[in-house]
């Protein structure tokens, strides 16, 4: 009964959004964006003043992720992902622009989950203590908005089969609900 591991690639197209399910077992290929709190409040203070957002955010994906400096000879260093409810009062202005998907750990607000079925978007799972394997899955990374964030700053990242789950579809399917429940005897 094991899953197969879907492929996809970016950009993250809403048909390729639409055709995963929660439960997937997901590669990324292509690029991706990171951002933290305080990137998320800039990026939405830059829509409220009706400026260009520092990346083409329509069918993006945007990893929740502050990672540490990366060692000699390596292109990034610890890159595990930070717990996405700290985006969840800053995500919907970001979906309404056409985000197509989150990369985090950890349940998502209502208003978030409501937001992703209104715009077709998808929260991927990374997996938490597993920083050093989707390191390796991380090509390229490049600085490009917000430097004086240190870590926090906006990164593009290009990756190679960075590993995540499926864990809320674009109809609302959340796995945090459907295997508490599967699991409660």
């Amino acid at each position: 009964m094991g899953n197969e591991i879907k492929r996809i690639s970016t950009p993250f197209t809403k048909d390729a959004v639409k055709s995963l399910k929660a439960g997937d077992i997901v590669n990324i290929t292509g690029t991706i964006y990171t951002g933290r709190d305080a990137a998320h409040q800039r990026l939405v203070d830059t829509l409220k003043e009706g400026k260009a957002l520092p990346f083409a955010i329509k069918d993006s994906i945007i990893y929740y992720v502050g990672p540490t400096p990366a060692k000699p000879g390596q292109v990034i260093g610890s890159a595990g992902p930070t717990t996405s409810y700290r985006m969840d009062d800053l995500t919907v202005p970001l979906l309404e622009q056409g985000l197509s998907g989150m990369i985090g750990k950890g349940a998502r607000a209502e208003k978030v989950i409501a937001g992703m079925k209104e715009y077709g978007a998808v929260y991927f799972g990374a997996i938490g203590g597993a920083a050093a394997l989707i390191a390796s899955s991380i090509k390229k990374s490049t600085v490009i908005a917000y430097e004086d964030l240190g870590p926090e700053a906006i990164r593009e990242l290009e990756v190679v089969d960075f590993p995540v789950i499926v864990v809320i579809d674009s109809e609302g399917n959340n796995m945090y609900d459907t295997e508490k429940i599967k699991y409660a005897r």
